[in-house]
């Protein structure tokens, strides 16, 4: 096993769009990949043809190209070891299914759905395996002649893994350490079915990840009943020397950590479950996505690589390329994590903060445009000064929009709180000698119109607090913003003046 070339895949279904929790399980498959020089593989299982749903697999694609976590090979990105969507593999997979049929490890079952019924009617807890399987309508109990005549004549059948009882099944988790099934609890699980002449899950993924030569299967804890089974695949077909290490990741849990995460949870308390926004093309329904609901995707990466793994420390805030240097499957937790959404809040302000204020005010562009706001009017410099000032106090950059829109719209209305506390009948007369002062200001940078107004101010003797905010509140239209010299150099002495004398107008 130390030898072999470190080989991953991730193999969703196009059945809808892609859970966070599949994501996780994306990135955490890359950042092993990418700390052992190995290969990531995208396979897309398609075998359930009555799932399918259009444009489910295009959506996969562009979740992880905004996540910014690339494919070494697999659909849409080639490599040597296709076809990588397992509805092209029909053949290879009848192949295999005659291996295991000619090696008794598998048999023919023609029961049908209602003969099924019936059988379950009569034994308490059915279950088709080595107990029950001589009961029932299969090569096991029909004549050759009579498979042959039925397979002949088109009648549908599956094959059934033939598992034997009262076996000890072990399987190495790298997470959990061993663990141990007896074979008896397991039932005689279909590989294929002729209807569609495809596999199911179990056959096709025990044979890909063969084929494809993966080293490791990480995948989430789901899958962990599963396990023996696949363990006993691989030993019907001999290949176990090869067989895959296991991993399997803890459940993502509801905030409150009890049960599964779903997407009605996120409509419950108001966040996104998938990467992308989904409209569902049979429903109709939408539902948010982490990139449009204003998420940036390294955000989102760092959130969801600390839900069930940690990096030994108390380090938060990490980058992709320290995500590689520290992942290691044996700091994964085996028990579930709980998803707190408001995290992923926490950690999108702190890459907001991160970020350069010029890329952020790149992005800011496209809100103020949604806001009715002619952007290109405004050069990169000016919005750069502004998203400066106030993206501290902002989780989102759509939220910059309510932090700064008295730079680009002057205020028509005055908060009335702030008026009834800071607007007096002395005030217009107050405003009117700032306006003054103001206008034979020569340099009205910051530093300079400052330390003017504030002179002027304890000249007159008058209240600093009361002036200052009755000057934001003119200027502004509500007590809050970022430092008012800041601003006043942004808008402008012209700008400043006229605000002053409309809320002088207004507020007689």
């Amino acid at each position: 096993m130390t030898e072999r070339k470190v080989r991953v895949r991730f193999a969703p279904s196009p059945t809808g769009a892609l859970h966070i929790g599949g994501v996780r399980t994306a990135l955490y498959n890359y950042l092993f990949a990418r700390q052992h020089g190995g290969d990531l593989i995208f396979r897309i299982e398609d075998t359930d043809s009555n799932r399918f749903v259009p444009g489910a697999e295009e959506y996969i694609l562009e979740s992880f190209k905004w996540l910014g976590i690339p494919f070494d090979e697999g659909v849409s990105f080639g490599g040597d070891h296709g076809p990588y969507r397992q509805s092209e593999r029909r053949e290879i997979y009848k192949k295999y299914v005659q291996v295991l049929l000619e090696a008794g490890k598998a048999y023919i079952a023609f029961d049908t759905p209602e003969e099924l019924e019936a059988k379950r009617a009569e034994i308490a807890n059915f279950q088709y395996d080595a107990s029950t399987r001589m009961q029932m309508r299969n090569s096991l109990t029909l004549p050759k002649e009579e498979v042959d005549a039925l397979i002949a004549a088109g009648k549908q059948y599956v094959v059934r893994f033939k598992i034997e009882p009262n076996e000890d099944v072990h399987v190495n988790d790298l997470i959990r350490g061993e663990v141990v099934i007896n074979s008896s609890i397991l039932d005689d699980k279909v590989l294929y079915k002729s209807a569609d002449e495809l596999p199911t899950y179990h056959l096709a993924n025990i044979v890909d990840d063969h084929l494809m030569e993966v080293s490791h299967v990480i995948r989430g804890e789901e899958w962990l009943p599963s396990a023996p089974l696949h363990v006993l695949l691989y030993r019907a077909f001999g290949w176990e020397d090869t067989m895959p290490a296991f991993a399997h990741l803890p459940l993502l849990l509801k905030p409150e950590g009890n049960g599964k995460l779903s997407k009605r949870d996120g409509d419950r308390l108001g966040f996104p479950v998938f990467p992308l926004e989904w409209h569902d093309p049979k429903s109709g329904d939408v539902s948010s996505g982490y990139r449009e609901s204003g998420y940036l995707p390294e955000a989102v990466i760092n959130f969801l690589a600390l839900l069930g793994w940690n990096p030994g420390n108390d380090q938060e805030l990490m980058s992709m390329d320290e995500l590689v240097k520290l992942f290691d499957l044996s700091h994964c937790s085996k028990s579930g994590a709980k998803f707190d959404y408001k995290k992923g809040i926490w950690f999108n302000h702190e890459y907001i903060m991160m970020k350069p204020d010029a890329e952020i005010a790149c992005l800011f562009r496209p809100v103020l445009e949604s806001n009715g706001i002619d952007a290109s009017n405004y050069s990169d410099e000016f919005l750069t000064k502004v998203v400066s000032l106030v993206k501290g106090r902002v989780n989102f950059v759509k939220e910059l929009w309510d932090q700064t829109r008295f730079f680009f719209v002057a205020p028509t209305e005055y908060a009335t709180k702030d008026v009834k506390k800071r607007w007096s009948e002395d005030t217009p007369r107050i405003m009117t000698e700032l306006m003054d002062v103001l206008r034979g200001i020569g340099d009205f940078s910051t530093k300079a119109s400052e330390d003017i107004v504030i002179g002027w101010i304890t000249e007159r003797g008058y209240h600093m607090g009361n002036v200052m905010n009755a000057f934001r509140l003119s200027v502004v239209g509500e007590c809050k913003g970022p430092h008012m010299f800041d601003i006043t150099e942004l808008i402008g002495k012209e700008e400043t003046l006229a605000r002053i004398q409309r809320a002088v107008d207004a507020l007689k």
